[in-house]
């Protein structure tokens, strides 16, 4: 069944509050947090690569109508939009002049092209749809937070289009597209920056506009209950049963859908919405949801097969969600699998010059290449798994630049008037005014997630307290500073939390974590292999060839301006890669080993699929006061054998076809006594493999067969 919201006259309107229910961890304006470490690397060579070179050469974006020109590659003209949205986390967060003046640049071609009634955009007539304006508000809120002086330009345009929203909803007009429909959380969030930072006597009509357009869309609310939630196979069930749900199985709006209740009970506090919000977080994950972190879907949902693709976009945006829903709701889970997402589904995407991307890639995906694509994938082309400027559709080359800015935009939040916590544990800096009035700086140096050390300075003009983020995966813990240390310091059990009271001046915190190689039970007698944040997969090497880079319309050289003497740079390329080592290997898990460059932080214990006690673990504090200086992460991080961790184990090749050029389903096995995953029959001897992390091969197999060789 399709499920709409409801009805504009009914009693629902009755139940509007008049105020927004707050955070369980505020957000910090975008500019207080920069990158450190690796992530600035990595952020520079996306300011060096594609994302920060579109506006001066991708037509789509350069020659946008949104900026009086002609290109676009949908009749929703997001492509400008989605652009906006991420170059502005990356401009501010590495404070990049060259990109804040392409935002500012845009910014003003985009507010001078307003049209009278209060429209923002290049459509004429008609043609209005609301959808491609929700990623441009997102954009501007952020904007505004970064530079204020920019608030008498850019609030009163926002406010003439609401008004003209708020027309166009109560009429019921111009909003007819599925996209926006689903995708009215995005909308809302800047509705309600709006209502929060810049209300000028506009409260109640701002709360009327969200009301509307929760009225006029489609309900995830009633989407993730039992009765209509999909989890099975789509590929299993009728068009009559899944064509009516394609707003909800759409593999990004699903990405984008798991933060809309949450987004409503702020101005609605029906705690019906947050049930489902959880449960929709976890039904996604439990029956849609890949190893890597991200939902799986090629471009609908494709429950659990590890063949299948999941897009960038889908990344990118379920990462957004994520990090929305724990600074809202405060559950550890959320920001556990913000960081899975990050540090393995998002990178593996990318070339590590990030000049390159991928459409879709698949947990198994031993080559990125041409394949079979109409008998494999849902609705994706033949160039889907390969990586270039364009591969299958222009969305994800303009929407990837969110990923890791708003990553870190969000890694440190206010709690309450005197607390700033690490949510998301990445090498930052931050510095603010807490409400309190305190006054604090922060700069973290770690190589996490490829080791479990942070290590913290901190200064503060008064006692403010210091809250860190200890992972569900994390077996132990331990903080010091002032020659003092604590053991598994106590945690919030919700949030997981630990919370330091600190002194005014300097202080030096060191926090360490310890764990374990962790084993996945995936479907069909598979597993998949994790150690802390990150997913290993098996290397499979890798041979390159390189492309010049094709329109995904036509294969012809891609996004040359006939009139205009810019050209594609010559970074730009597209990529076919294949392995060349064995793809069709089975493990045996009991065999698996764990490698690092780095000493370790606590004494080592053999892989478990379950925790085990925490006992059997000695402090990761051997010596307190003492960190350890390993050589430097190599730039770029994300590439194959560049991290200094790897995992090896004992395996085998196994019997195993190809269906459509990839890796087809992975062969059943039978029950061994004993033994819960099963067997395989080996057609070679037992041989050494490797696993490295995910996000560093771009062709892996990460959900891999188990066989049992017997000691």
């Amino acid at each position: 069944m399709v499920c709409i919201n409801g009805d504009p006259a009914g009693s629902n309107l009755d139940h509007l509050q008049g105020f927004l229910a707050g955070f369980k961890f505020d957000p910090l304006p975008l500019g207080s947090i920069q990158p450190q470490g690796w992530l600035k690397d990595q952020m520079i060579l996306m300011a060096s690569g594609l994302a920060g070179h579109q506006y001066d050469f991708y037509d789509i974006v350069k020659d946008s109508p949104w900026l009086g020109g002609t290109s676009e590659y949908s009749g929703l003209h997001e492509g400008f939009p989605y652009w906006f949205n991420g170059l502005i986390p990356l401009a501010y967060g590495l404070d990049d002049a060259r990109l804040k003046a392409q935002v500012k640049d845009a910014l003003s071609k985009v507010l001078t092209h307003q049209q009278a009634d209060g429209w923002l955009g290049p459509e004429q007539g008609d043609g209005h749809d609301l959808w491609g304006r929700f990623p441009l508000f997102l954009g501007l809120i952020q904007l505004v937070e970064a530079d204020p002086s920019l608030g008498p330009e850019v609030i009163p345009a926002m406010y003439k289009f609401v008004n003209l929203m708020l027309s166009m909803l109560k009429d019921g007009t111009n909003f007819g597209e599925i996209w926006g429909r689903v995708r009215y959380a995005d909308m809302i969030i800047s509705l309600q920056w709006l209502y929060e930072n810049y209300p000028e006597n506009n409260k109640e009509m701002l709360l009327e506009t969200m009301r509307y357009l929760v009225l006029r869309s489609m309900s995830w609310v009633d989407y993730y209950t039992e009765k209509n939630f999909l989890s099975e196979d789509l590929d299993s069930l009728l068009p009559s049963v899944t064509d009516p749900e394609f707003g909800f199985t759409h593999a990004v709006n699903s990405g984008q859908g798991l933060k809309t209740g949450a987004v409503m009970y702020r101005f609605m506090q029906n705690d019906t919405l947050l049930e489902a919000t959880r449960n929709g977080v976890n039904w996604t994950f439990l029956y849609h949801g890949a190893a890597s972190g991200t939902i799986v879907g090629d471009e609908r949902e494709s429950g659990l097969a590890p063949d299948r693709g999941s897009e960038l976009c889908t990344a990118v945006e379920t990462m957004y969600s994520l990090e929305y829903l724990y600074q809202m709701l405060g559950d550890n889970d959320f920001a556990d699998r913000t960081e899975l997402a990050g540090f393995n589904a998002l990178p593996v995407m990318f070339s590590p010059d990030h000049w390159a991307h991928q459409y879709v890639a698949a947990p198994n995906q031993p080559f990125a290449q041409p394949v079979e694509a109409g008998g494999l994938y849902w609705n994706v082309g033949d160039n889907a798994t390969m990586y270039g400027l364009e591969p299958n559709y222009p969305c994800c080359t303009v929407n990837m630049p969110q990923g890791y800015p708003k990553f870190l935009s969000n890694s440190f939040v206010l709690v309450g008037q005197n607390g700033l916590g690490h949510a998301l544990l990445l090498p930052a800096k931050v510095s603010t005014t807490l409400p309190s009035g305190a006054q604090v700086s922060i700069a973290c140096n770690t190589k996490y997630p490829f080791e479990n050390e942070f290590s913290y300075t901190i200064n503060a003009s008064s006692p403010f307290t210091f809250h860190l983020r200890v992972p569900a995966w994390a077996e132990s813990s331990a903080i010091s500073f002032d020659n003092k240390a604590w053991l598994n310091p106590p945690k919030n059990a919700h949030t997981s939390m630990t919370s330091i009271s600190l002194p005014t001046g300097l202080t030096n915190l060191t926090y360490k974590l310890a764990t374990e190689i962790r084993i996945e039970h995936r479907a069909n007698s598979t597993v998949a292999i994790h150690h802390g944040p990150l997913l290993y997969a098996l290397d499979v090497g890798h041979s390159i060839q390189q492309l010049p880079p094709t329109s995904y319309t036509s294969h012809r050289p891609a996004h040359k301006h006939e009139d205009d003497d810019e050209t594609i740079p010559t970074h730009a390329h597209d990529y076919f890669i294949t392995n060349t080592q064995p793809w069709n290997i089975a493990i045996d898990p009991s065999t698996l080993k764990f490698h690092s460059a780095s000493p370790p932080l606590f004494a080592p214990s053999s892989p478990s699929s379950s925790p085990p006690p925490h006992p059997h673990l000695q402090s990761p504090l051997q010596n307190p006061t003492t960190t350890h200086s390993p050589p430097p992460l190599p730039n770029p991080i994300w590439a194959p054998g560049a991290p200094p961790t790897y995992i090896t184990a004992q395996g085998c090749e196994i019997d195993w076809p190809l269906y459509h050029k990839v890796p087809g389903p992975v062969p059943l096995s039978w029950e061994v006594p004993g033994w819960e995953f099963g067997n395989r029959t080996c057609v070679g001897g037992v041989v050494s493999v490797v696993l490295r992390p995910y996000g560093c091969l771009k062709v892996h197999m990460a959900e891999l067969p188990i066989v049992w060789l017997g000691g």
